[in-house]
Order: C-alpha cells, then structure tokens, then sequence
C-alpha cells in the first residue's frame, strides 16, 4: 500500500514538474511589473536584482522562495524588454556603420544620435 501511494505521489510530482518546465504552458499566477520602455526596463533589472540578492543573504524560508518567485516575473519582462531593445540598437549601429563607411554625412547625423540615445540608457 505504501509503495501505491508513493508510485502515486511521484506520478503526480512528475505530472506537475513536466508542467512547470514546459515554459509555455505555464500558468502565469504573477503578473509581474511591465518595464514599457528600456529606461525602465534597466531601473527594474537594477531594482529587482538587488531585491533577489538580499533575499539571498538569508536562510531562504518558503516565504522568501516565493518572493524570488514572484520577483522573476519582473526580471523577465525587464530581460525581454532589454533584449528587444539591443535588437534595435544593434540595428542602428549598423546604421551608423554603414553611413559612415559610405561618407553619407547627412544620415550619419541622422541616426548616429538615437544609436547613442539609446545606448546610454543602458551604459551611464
């Protein structure tokens, strides 16, 4: 009867890990903070990666595991909002790469400003 009721406990645990694993199927039971742009997206990343490594200082108690879980949810859209972003800088380096190795002055001037805009969000 006890090997019954483990083989159970371990298809269940197994039922919810393979569900927890499968990114895309997760269900999302925290919101998160939305980061709109890339200067928000960077403050959270700051923000929040100070939060976690604070709760890394202590014993972990399944209160402060929740708090990292939750926590993550806001890294998250701040990593994804990050990455869309150096997605377009890069675009616009390339840009500037190709404006200034063609001798377009004119476009140089043009795009070479947002490319740093955009850039010093992230490097201050």
């Amino acid at each position: 009867m006890k090997n019954l009721i483990k083989g159970a406990l371990l298809t269940v645990s197994l039922a919810v890990a393979g569900g927890v694993l499968a990114d895309d199927d997760r269900p999302s039971h925290f919101k998160g903070v939305a980061s709109p742009d890339l200067q928000t997206a960077v403050a959270h990343l700051a923000e929040y990666n100070n939060r976690l490594e604070e709760l890394l200082k202590g014993e972990l108690t399944a209160a402060d595991m929740m708090q990292v879980h939750e926590l993550t949810y806001t890294l998250e859209q701040a990593l994804e909002r990050i990455d869309d972003e150096l997605d377009d800088l890069a675009d616009a380096l390339e840009e500037v790469h190709l404006a200034s190795e063609n001798m377009q002055r004119d476009e140089l001037k043009k795009i070479a400003p947002v490319y740093l805009d955009t850039a010093r969000i992230i490097v201050k």
